[in-house]
């Protein structure tokens, strides 16, 4: 079972996270903010996996730390989750449509760190949280899963659709990703190691 429970406190935030990768179900999830509640539900349907999170965050200042360690905890989870990646897929994309918004999400669970956000969201908040907030949780989840994430919007009129459909294809793209590979007894790189 690729499970994963991690604690995480500051001066800031207050993090208990529970990630099972097998276990599909629909984990509670308060993050201090109704709109990421939301997204983070979507990964969980999506993805078929199961999440339970709760932060305590200095929201009265703003969501940032609140994001930020969220996206932390969540990559180290993943990291935790998926060991040493034998026998995973280790790639995975996914295009999701939205109503009027379309993106694309391509990952590879390379144990190396690369994050490119070709998305321009056509408003600057969204769900009360400031729209760039969203690179900044994505690329702090990359980073900590020790990933390549690249995560694209083609186009879009709605905040709300646009980070939906982005959710629902990371979502996708990591449930590809860690789905069995076609050499289960192998890590699938040609070095032997990720």
């Amino acid at each position: 079972m690729r499970c994963s429970k991690i604690s995480r406190k500051t001066s800031e935030t207050s993090i208990e996270l529970s990630l099972n990768l097998d276990e599909p179900g629909r984990g509670k999830i308060d993050s201090g903010n109704a709109f990421l509640d939301h997204m983070l539900d979507l990964f969980q349907v999506h993805g078929g996996f199961r999440l339970d999170l709760t932060c305590k965050g200095d929201v009265e200042v703003d969501m940032h730390h609140s994001m930020e360690d969220i996206a932390i905890v969540l990559g180290q989870a993943l990291v935790e989750c998926l060991g040493d990646k034998k026998g995973i897929e280790r790639y995975g994309f996914y295009f999701v449509p939205m109503d009027e918004a379309l993106s694309r999400v391509c990952i590879d669970f390379s144990n190396r760190i690369g994050f490119v956000w070709n998305v321009k969201l056509p408003a600057a908040m969204a769900g009360g949280i400031e729209a760039s907030m969203f690179e900044h949780f994505f690329k702090s989840l990359a980073e900590n899963a020790r990933m390549n994430l690249h995560v694209e919007l083609f186009y879009g009129s709605d905040n709300h659709h646009c980070l939906e459909s982005i959710f629902k294809a990371f979502a996708r793209a990591v449930a590809m990703a860690v789905a069995p590979g076609r050499n289960k007894n192998a890590v699938p790189s040609s070095k032997g190691v990720l």
